[in-house]
């Protein structure tokens, strides 16, 4: 994901030329475009990544339970010696 400040530090500039330039609606229109274009991308923000990797984290926990329970519940079959 493309780093954020970048994104701001684009539109700080674009601000900046258009407080000099008649044409004020220009930054809105940037970042409706900008937006709209990061939004085509597919991409998910920090927070809803962290909240995915925690409940990612707590389904392995979950998991890791379980395979102990089935292991206690169902121990492996000893070998008997004849093969």
């Amino acid at each position: 994901m493309p780093d954020p400040k970048i994104f701001e530090e684009f539109c700080a500039r674009l601000s900046a030329l258009i407080a000099a330039s008649p044409a004020a609606d220009i930054e809105k229109n940037a970042r409706a475009l900008l937006s709209g274009l990061f939004a085509r991308l597919d991409l998910i923000s920090r927070e809803e990544f962290d909240i995915q990797a925690r409940l990612l984290q707590r389904t392995r926990e979950k998991l890791d339970a379980l395979e102990a329970r089935v292991a206690r519940l169902d121990p492996p079959a000893e070998p008997t010696g004849a093969e």
